[in-house]
């Protein structure tokens, strides 16, 4: 769900940065050090996920886990996000380093708000946990899919079309994202329950 250097005008990039600035800022405060360790290792997964991907036009399809990274960092998925895909565009130009605010945005903002739409289901358990955990990875990408269009629709006519290839190419994977997330997230209620835990508030 990159979207590359040189197809965004200038003031949907200043917004982006604007707004990635001040998420990844909230996500700092909310971070302790404690926590550093376990931020890396999400990070790190999201880095790796977001490898494999398929270019569509001037954007691409991958596994996001955006969604994931949501319902256990919370805010704190801002920085892990940036970090992420700074590292991507150091390494292997995905994305860019002129647009990187607002490939975060498109990323983060979803993940985050997902994680305050559905923490108190999240924090019941059972099956409200299970539910939690699927709509924050399928409503992440379809919310990342839409602010990725929107970035490029607002940059254009010409891109219009464009956007709402990358919409509907990402269509199968919320649902595989919501299956991963539900498996993720039961997974670390038994093995890790304080990674859960410390996002969650408990």
């Amino acid at each position: 769900m990159h979207i590359s250097e040189g197809v965004l005008s200038a003031p949907v990039i200043l917004g982006g940065w604007a707004l990635a600035a001040s998420g990844v800022a909230l996500g700092l405060r909310k971070l302790d050090y404690e926590h550093i360790m376990g931020v890396a290792i999400i990070s790190a997964a999201f880095f790796v996920a977001s490898l494999i991907h398929v270019p569509i036009g001037p954007a691409s399809v991958h596994l996001v886990l955006n969604g994931l990274m949501g319902a256990i960092l919370g805010p704190a998925a801002f920085p892990a996000i940036l970090v992420a895909l700074l590292l991507q565009a150091m390494l292997f130009q995905y994305g860019g380093l002129a647009i990187l605010g607002v490939n975060t945005f498109n990323m983060a903002m979803p993940a985050v708000l997902c994680f305050f739409l559905f923490r108190p289901w999240l924090r019941r358990g059972g099956a409200w946990r299970s539910s939690g955990a699927f709509l924050c990875g399928f409503l992440a990408v379809l919310l990342s899919g839409m602010l990725t269009a929107g970035s490029l629709a607002l940059s254009g006519e010409a891109f219009r079309v464009t956007a709402q290839v990358i919409l509907a190419a990402h269509l199968p994977v919320m649902v595989i994202e919501g299956i991963l997330t539900l498996l993720a997230v039961g997974f670390l209620a038994k093995a890790r329950p304080e990674m859960l835990d410390q996002s969650l508030g408990k």
